[in-house]
């Protein structure tokens, strides 16, 4: 343990850390190379000096290329943990340097996207053109594990229940209700009291299957006597409920907000349909030891603002857990 404890501390370097990374990005001894701009037989080396060092094989080789060992998962866990504050503190002085205001990295939600988080960044923007918003979409199966790597700062989205965890903190900003969408010229948007019958029987874009969104909206078409449709799309990409609604004349489920975007731009029409979920507010996550950053303070303190100036269809919320 004192030896593995003087390697970390002393012996692993930044660039043996990008090398874990980048080999568990590719998943090949060549495409690695490459990407580093250096020779195969120099990833070798590298990789089996760092094996050396911790004493342990952090990565098996075969023809079909590497896979990263129980203690190379470890490993490849510190190294993104150390790579991320390597550049969380380098854009930070970089920033002191050149006078901008820094960067900051949002994960979101697409039902953060707009108008919350584009009525943030505009803010932010007006109090400090060069600052820097670096956004990464996804749910929070693929950003939490980010948050605590330090790969983003914050997350904003649906604050689901089931992933509290005493590490995190929460703030919730506001409740928003979803809502049925289709494309413009559809039949439906033409009928004044469309049912849900009428969109089971139509082909639909769902959230996937493991998302709880998902068994809420099935759990409405039996709560009115019908099957869930059976034409799907699974889908959590607001950006895809868009394409195959337009596209396959489907019909979707979108953020209230964020449906009546599109259909300002007349993208989109929002169907007069009564759709009654028990959704999760949506909010802020963040480290709860991890002091923030300036510019994410202000990012924060950027959505507050941009929450308590949405319309009324989305309820204020101000409370943190």
């Amino acid at each position: 343990m004192a030896q593995l404890d003087r390697v970390l501390r002393s012996n692993i370097k930044l660039r043996h850390l990008q090398l874990l990374v980048a080999l568990d990005q590719f998943r090949h001894l060549g495409r690695t190379s490459e990407f580093l701009s250096v020779s195969q037989p120099a990833v070798s080396r590298m990789l089996t000096e760092i094996e050396a060092m911790l004493g342990q094989t952090l990565f098996t080789r075969s023809t079909r290329g590497t896979e990263p060992t129980a203690a190379g998962g470890a490993m490849l866990r510190f190294a993104r943990s150390v790579l991320a504050q390597y550049e969380r503190t380098r854009d930070e002085i970089g920033a002191q340097e050149s006078g901008a205001a820094g960067r900051v990295r949002v994960g979101a939600m697409g039902v953060a996207l707009s108008p919350l988080l584009a009525d943030a960044v505009d803010t932010l923007k007006a109090q400090s053109a060069r600052a820097t918003v670096l956004i990464e979409t996804g749910d929070l199966t693929g950003l939490l594990p980010k948050l605590r790597l330090g790969e983003i700062d914050l997350f904003v989205g649906r604050l689901e229940p089931g992933y509290a965890a005493p590490d995190l903190t929460t703030e919730a900003l506001y409740e928003e209700p979803m809502v049925a969408v289709v494309a413009p010229d559809h039949a439906l948007s033409r009928r004044r009291k469309p049912g849900w019958a009428d969109i089971a029987a139509l082909p639909c874009v769902m959230p996937p299957p493991w998302a709880s969104l998902r068994v809420k909206l099935e759990q409405q078409f039996h709560r009115h006597g019908v099957q869930p449709p059976g034409d799907v799309i699974e889908s959590s990409s607001y950006q895809a409920i868009v394409l195959f609604v337009q596209r396959r004349g489907a019909v979707g489920f979108l953020a209230a907000s964020a449906a009546r975007e599109h259909a300002k731009a007349g993208a989109l029409r929002v169907l007069p349909l009564d759709v009654r979920l028990d959704l999760p507010s949506v909010g802020i996550i963040a480290m709860r030891n991890v002091a923030p950053t300036a510019i994410a303070l202000r990012m924060t303190e950027c959505l507050r603002l941009a929450a308590r100036g949405m319309p009324a269809r989305a309820k204020p919320r101000r409370s943190a857990r």
